[in-house]
Parts: C-alpha cells; structure tokens; sequence
C-alpha cells in the first residue's frame, strides 16, 4: 500500500490518547491508532499488552477515562455497545461465541439482526415487511457464505463443524452485517500451520473484494508479517512501536519486548 497516496484520506477508525483503568490498575495509557480504508492493520504485543482491552473500548464493552476512539471522523463516546454493529464495527473474539445447536445459515443470520428491526410488534402488525426483511437477509447470508467457502455447510448444525470451519463461519456472520471495519482477535489460534496460511488467504481475498478494513491482534508472527500491511505495537499497555512489517521485524525496542531484554 502507498503510503504517499494515502496519508491524507480519512482513517476510518482513528484512537487518540486512550486510557483505560480497572480500579487502580491502568491497562491502557494514552494508546493512538488508527486503520484506513482498505488496510490491514495488526495489533501485536506480549500477553498483557492492552490489545484486547484496545477492541473491548473501541466497541464500548470498556469504557475508556481518556481520548478519543473516532469511526469514519465520528465519536464513539456515549454509544452503546449494542449499536457499535449499526455503527459499521463487526468483531469476532477468542473464544468462538457459535450457538452449536443452530444451522451455520441461521448463525450467520445472526450477524445482519439489526438490520431486521428486531420488533415482535412488527412481525406481528406488519407481517410481509417482515417476512421480506427475512427472505432477504437469509438471501445476504447465503451469499457470505459462499463467499467463504461454505455454502454447501448451511444446513449443518454449528456445532458439528471442524474447529476451522467453525472460525470460517465466525468470521462469516462479522460479514454479514457489512461493516466498515473488522476487528479480529486472535482468529488463528488453535490452527495448525496449513489452516494458518488457508485463514491469511481468506482474510486477505475479504479485504480484496470488499476494500474492507480490518485491524487483526494475532500471536501467529507469520501471519502477520505476511497479511498485514502495517503494525502497530503495544507493550505494557503503552505504544511500542508502529510500521511495516519489515521495519517492526527490526524494531530493537520490539525485540527487546518479545525477548524481554533492555532495548
């Protein structure tokens, strides 16, 4: 990606200063980051770095005491958690969150719901809106999955898949709300090498087709280098470091905080 053509274009999701505190712990301290469009932007660091309290404050599970989390140049303060997917963020966390006993086709359904209105009174007084709303989000659905490689899976049970299936799956039902922005957190754990390079071709071929942005926290340093287009570091809940992955590969202070030696 050309930075040159770039820098002036408006990041779509822009931190400034962030801190976050438990009691009297302070787990993040005056962090900034920002993704632009179309790129992929990964977050590394060694466990205990602030990177998932990052996601959790930039979709308002956490709140944050300082700064600013901005989406498309729009405060994020005051918006609740339940409306961060309306706003155009989608997520998938460490532990899979798939309800085992329903289809894959109804748990990725589940990612376009607040697209649907969500009202019992709707389905009841105006029942053929509603039943439209339905048809077509089951028609969007479909098409993520074939997207994804699984449209011949839809009828399965969730719960019967492969655990690389069901992390496909996961990152299916982020795309069916159509966000602007995808936040990955740790999508690579668990999987064996070959999955590993099979899950980088698949996020990459979704940021390809969609020009979607996407910031990825990964432990998985061959995905990384080899996904993402810059990096951004955080240690003990601070800034380390940022670039490309070429110069984060030869960062000294990086090094240094990965080994844990003085830089």
């Amino acid at each position: 990606m050309n930075d040159s053509s770039i820098e002036e274009v408006r990041p779509v999701l822009q931190a400034r200063d962030v801190s976050v505190q438990f009691g009297g712990v302070k787990a993040l301290t005056d962090v900034s980051l920002f993704v632009r469009p179309g790129e992929i932007c990964g977050l590394i660091g060694p466990n205990g770095a602030g990177k998932s309290t990052f996601l959790n404050a930039a979709t308002r599970l956490v709140n944050y005491a300082t700064g600013s989390i901005m989406l498309d140049g729009q405060p994020l303060e005051g918006v609740e958690t339940r409306d961060m997917i309306g706003r155009g963020v989608a997520r998938t966390f460490q532990n899979l969150g798939i309800y085992a006993s329903m289809t894959v086709l109804e748990n990725v359904m589940l990612g376009a719901h607040h697209r649907l209105g969500g009202s019992f009174a709707k389905a009841i007084f105006a029942p053929l809106r509603a039943r439209a709303l339905e048809r077509s989000n089951r028609e969007k659905a479909m098409a993520v999955l074939e997207e994804v490689g699984m449209a011949n899976l839809a009828a399965r049970a969730a719960g019967s898949l492969a655990y690389p299936l069901q992390k496909r799956m996961e990152i299916a039902r982020a795309l069916a709300a159509e966000p602007k922005i995808l936040l990955l957190d740790e999508p690579a754990g668990g999987l064996t090498h070959g999955e590993v390079h099979e899950f980088g071709a698949l996020v990459d071929g979704i940021r390809r087709r969609r020009n979607l942005s996407i910031l990825l926290i990964e432990h998985h340093m061959g995905l990384v280098m080899s996904l993402c287009d810059r990096i951004v570091v955080f240690h003990l809940g601070r800034n380390l470091a940022e670039g490309t992955p070429a110069e984060i590969k030869s960062n000294d202070a990086v090094i240094a905080a990965y080994l844990g030696k003085a830089a």
